[in-house]
């Protein structure tokens, strides 16, 4: 029962944080003109945002911490957790600074944020195996067996967390788009690490979960702030982390299915027009196609939200009908 409250208490203080930093953190940003800049070849009716404030993570990431610190910061696991998210958020804070402040349109460099996010793998992969006995077994749902990558399992904790911090970012291209995909997706591991005994993890999960939800109240359309990738990239690297942290790399494909959609639209589209000149979607990430399309930006964000939440239910299906194979408590 205690740690049943603990789930909710970790989850609305993180909630209500959020929401007590928005009247905060919104003015102090516009007056600093940390502004959002709108791509001119994206949707016209976009161009209407310029000038919202940006590097709203920030508020994700003071109300994720100030919760996870109160419930679960005696757990080394969920120290690990938290450093990788917070270590992904300052690339991504690095990156919106020097396009934001500096006018530097690109940001960092490719090889930059590259260095960065090996650097994080590289640690994460580390510490998760020798010092919490992670092993380097992966563990395939569906079919249900355990493989060990040796060496390789490096290589898979780098893609890991490239593909879902970058992935995360692309799906942030519409109002609440990301922060309500994520919210889905922390809820539905706040689930899987409390079936795998996995509790501090849980609380962190539902952690996330308040804090992005509670930051929703102020980037649900029409944004008063956007996350920039200083959000994008931190929640995204706290996904990969719980995914590493309860052997569920493969599994988090199918929790975050709305992420592997808008990434590999993406690839598609680029792929597509270098080998053909033709473009298969009017325009990626595949939620601008949809807006180009006729729909209007909640109705693409609430399709979104929805499938998101398929993607959840069918991920806790596979790891029930999978449990053996993954073992309680590991």
């Amino acid at each position: 029962m205690q740690l049943t409250q603990e789930l909710y208490y970790a989850a609305a203080v993180a909630f209500f944080v959020a929401i007590a930093l928005g009247p905060v953190v919104i003015p102090i940003l516009r007056r600093l003109k940390f502004r959002q800049s709108i791509r001119e070849e994206g949707p016209k009716r976009h161009l209407a945002k310029a000038g919202t404030p940006t590097m709203g993570g920030i508020i994700i990431l003071a109300a994720l911490t100030v919760s996870v610190l109160f419930f679960a910061g005696k757990n080394a696991e969920v120290w690990l957790a938290l450093f990788v998210t917070l270590g992904h958020g300052l690339i991504g804070f690095l990156d919106d600074f020097i396009k934001v402040v500096l006018k530097r349109n690109l940001g960092l460099k490719a090889k930059q944020k590259l260095l960065g996010q090996i650097i994080m793998a590289v640690a994460m992969a580390y510490i998760a195996t020798t010092y919490f006995g992670r092993g380097t077994e992966v563990w395939f749902p569906v079919i249900n067996i355990t493989l060990d990558f040796g060496a390789l399992y490096y290589i898979l904790i780098f893609l890991v967390l490239v593909g879902t911090t970058n992935a995360v970012n692309l799906t942030d291209g519409l109002d609440g788009l990301a922060a309500g995909t994520v919210t889905i997706a922390a809820l539905a591991y706040a689930i899987i690490a409390f079936s795998l005994a996995k509790l501090p993890l849980a609380i962190f999960c539902v952690a996330l979960a308040g804090a992005t939800l509670g930051f929703l109240r102020y980037n649900a359309h029409p944004a008063r702030i956007f996350m920039g990738d200083t959000g994008s990239l931190a929640i995204g690297g706290a996904l990969a982390a719980v995914a590493v942290m309860t052997k569920t790399e493969l599994l988090l494909i199918v929790v975050g299915g709305v992420f592997v959609i808008e990434a590999l639209s993406v690839v598609i589209q680029v792929a597509s027009f270098k080998s053909t000149g033709k473009r298969v979607f009017k325009m990626s990430p595949i939620h601008h196609h949809f807006e180009l399309s006729g729909w209007s930006e909640t109705k693409v964000v609430k399709a979104f939200w929805l499938a998101g939440f398929l993607f959840a239910i069918v991920a806790l299906i596979i790891l029930v009908a999978g449990k053996g194979g993954l073992g309680v408590g590991v």
